[in-house]
């Protein structure tokens, strides 16, 4: 499923550089985001909706963040889901 919209001029530039910009390329292919990737130059991606901004803000967080500042963050969601009034 490959996102479209009418305004090219709206995409968003990434900055980030080197192997991390490819890989953050491939992953958004693979989630079908509309994106474009080039020998130095930064990488483009079409953010048509808010769950394409979350998916991109998940992806830049999960190639450029620390194994640690990844591991608090979970830590911190599993806290989180353990104080949700459900009954358990």
């Amino acid at each position: 499923m490959e996102e479209t919209r009418s305004n090219p001029a709206l995409d968003e530039v990434v900055d980030i550089q080197g192997v991390a910009r490819w890989q953050m390329y491939n992953r958004l292919q693979e989630l079908g985001i509309a994106c474009q990737c080039v020998a130095y130059q930064p990488l483009k991606v079409q953010v048509c909706s808010p769950a394409t901004a979350i998916q991109l803000w998940s992806t830049t967080r999960q190639i450029t963040a620390s194994r640690q500042e990844l591991a608090q963050w979970l830590e911190l969601c599993w806290q989180s889901s353990c104080r949700l009034p459900d009954g358990k």
